[in-house]
This record gives structure tokens, sequence and C-alpha cells, in this order.
């Protein structure tokens, strides 16, 4: 009896092939994965998640020895949850069906799982790429730029965030919280690693040219997975640019506050603080956009970011309006000084943009704040215990 037999027990190991329309490379994907199981002596089982195919995948899947899966929801992410869902074993090996990778390194993914590791990564970068098997726009720019975000975003140390070769136990699959449903699923498990506090190691792989075909990736599968990053890293999305904008467009009113100034043989007048006062309000918007999607975050997710943390133990809804009030009333009083001065100067020919725009900056500044303290007490509830 096999050991993926039914009645022959759990299986230790469940390689896990997410497979679409791959009817020409699936059966051997199977029988090297089998044949890995074998030459280790690991108790396994080959699982098959056929994802909507109409070229016989699962049947030539079936007949090479898989036990084959349905998922009707399209997607590599989708497949990838329901054959987690319905593998039995407790360390689960995940593989591309396009017979891309070579499974006699089967062993690099297991034994570290079984040393107490509870993810492994597969790297091309430090293993082996051949020639032709990625394009070059996404081997020398899209991939790297990728990695980098993630590295950069979250903190993780890997060099190949889209290797299709990767395990982790099943005790760590049930610590994550998986949902993308394409391409981007390979970056959120790594996230969802770096979030969990997750043992991650990497082991080297060989990187083949697809036997079918042309390499799958495409520019829309890079942009999935970079955006994927950037809606995980708030402070990338939203803080970082909208603290730059918020002081690029001050520094420019205030610059420009006095009268005109010269950049070279440029003359920057009135006219450019229009410009600060956009980008001071657009920057301002970003600034409360990212401390929205932190609150968000760590109040439902639990998500552990001590910046926004230490903000929230200082805050409070009455702080928030009086800094809005303060910010706005400074406005205000600019504007009463400008009719005080026209008043008293005969209620002549008026002409004060300079004051006039950077009052009205402070003043749509401070109405924001005030409008997002109240928000964001109602975001954050009671858990500081406090609104």
């Amino acid at each position: 009896m096999s050991p993926d037999a039914p009645g022959s027990g759990a299986p230790e190991v469940s390689v896990v092939i997410p497979c679409r329309n791959e009817a020409g490379t699936i059966a051997a994907v199977v029988r090297d994965a089998r044949a890995a199981l074998d030459a280790n002596g690991y108790a396994g089982e080959v699982l098959v998640v056929d994802n909507g195919s109409t070229d016989g995948s699962g049947e030539a899947a079936a007949a090479a020895g898989a036990r084959v899966v349905r998922q009707p929801i399209r997607g590599y992410g989708a497949a990838c949850l329901g054959g987690f869902e319905a593998a039995r074993g407790d360390l689960l090996v995940l593989v591309d069906g396009d017979g891309t990778y070579d499974l006699s390194v089967l062993h690099r993914f297991v034994e570290p799982l079984r040393s107490g590791y509870e993810m492994v990564l597969g790297t091309r970068r430090n293993g082996e790429m051949l020639p032709g098997a990625m394009r070059r726009t996404h081997r020398h720019l899209l991939e790297p730029l990728q990695t980098h975000l993630l590295r950069s975003s979250f903190g993780l140390r890997v060099s190949d965030v889209r290797c299709g070769l990767r395990a982790l136990t099943r005790d760590a699959l049930a610590r994550l919280r998986l949902g993308a449903t394409g391409m981007e699923f390979a970056s959120e498990m790594l996230v969802e690693a770096v979030r969990s506090g997750l043992e991650v190691v990497e082991v080297p792989v060989s990187f083949h040219p697809r036997p079918a075909g042309e390499p799958r990736r495409r520019l829309g599968d890079g942009w999935r997975v970079a955006r994927q990053i950037l809606l995980l890293s708030p402070t990338r999305l939203y803080l970082a640019p909208g603290l730059a904008l918020l002081a690029m467009g001050l520094l420019l009113e205030g610059a420009l506050l006095p009268g005109p100034i010269r950049v070279g043989e440029l003359r920057l007048d009135f006219h450019f603080m229009f410009v600060g006062s956009a980008l001071a309000i657009l920057g301002l918007q970003l600034v409360l956009l990212g401390i929205y999607a932190k609150t968000y975050g760590m109040v439902h997710d639990r998500l552990v970011d001590r910046g926004i943390a230490r903000f929230h133990l200082h805050y409070s809804l009455e702080r928030g309006v009086s800094l809005g009030a303060t910010v706005f009333g400074l406005g205000l009083a600019v504007n009463v000084w400008i009719l005080s001065s026209w008043v008293s100067a005969g209620r002549g020919e008026l002409f004060a943009v300079r004051p006039a725009v950077f009052a009205l900056t402070l003043m749509v500044l401070g109405a924001e704040i005030v409008f997002a303290a109240f928000f964001l007490s109602l975001l954050r509830g009671s858990e500081f215990g406090r609104v």
C-alpha cells in the first residue's frame, strides 16, 4: 500500500502542486515528487490542485499517481489555499506544476522543518538559474525590485520573494492570515511570516526553463506583487511620501511668504504658494491615511507597530481637536489681521495674496486634523481605554 493511499494513515509530508493547464509537465512533476518522497523515505502524498484546467491536466496528474482536488476559484493563491486545506501532512511543500524546479532537493525543505524551522524558502538567486528560465525584465528589474520592497518594508532577509518552491509546517500555516487569491499570495506568505515571527531559512534551488514553452511571468503579475507589498506597508505607501509632501509644501510657502525669491534665472512668486498649499494639504491627507491604516491593523489584525503604539499612548480626542483648532486658529488670526489692515487702510485696493494663501492652508490643515481626530477615535474604539 502506498503511503498516501486511503486508510494508510496520515502522511508526514504533503507535496502540494497548484496546476492550471499544465498537461505537458504535470505528470512528470508528480512522478518526480513521488520519487523524491520514496528516495528520502518520507511517508507522504502528492496533491495536485486543478485550478480550472481545460487541457486534461487533472486527469494526467491522477494517472501519474497524484491525489487531485478541484479549486473552482481561479488564481495561484486560491489554488495554494485549496491545496493546504485538502492536504493531510504536517509538513507542507509547495511547488509549481510547470516542471521548472528540481524536486530531488526535497530533503532541503523537509529536514529544516523537522529540526525546528517553521518555513523554508527556496532561493534561485543564491542557487542556480538556467538560461531562458526567466525573462530579463523579471530577472534583472521586476523581481529584484519586489525583493527590495519586501526587505526594506518588513525586514525579512530573503533573496528571492517569488520562488515557487517553499515549505512550512501545518502549525505555522495556522498562524498565518492568508487570503490573497492571485500571484501576490507568494509575497503575502512572507509578510505574514514576519508578522507571526516564524523561524525562516532559505535553501538554494535550481530553476529551469519551462519545458512546455515560454516563462509565464507577466508584467501584471509583478505589479500585483508590488501592489500587495505596498498595501501591507502604510509607512512606505502613505506616511513617508505624506510627510515629505507636507514638509515641502510648508517650506515652499514659508520661503515665499516674505516675497519672491530667485533660484538661478528662475523667479518664484506667489503663484508657487498655491503649489505649496496643494502639496501641504495632500501631504497631510496621506499622513492621516497612514495613521488610519496602521491603527486599523493594530486594532483588527493585532499587528505590532511600535511607532503607532507610542502615538496612541499619547493620543486622545481632546488633544487631536486642540491641535487642529490651534492650527485653524492661527490661519484665522492671519485672515483677521489682513481684514483689519484693509479696514484701517481705508478699504482701498487689497493685495494680500501671500498671507491669504498661507492662512487658507493653515485653516484647511487645522480642519482636517479636527475631523481626523474624531474619525481616529471612532476607528480605534476602546482599544486604549479612552477615546
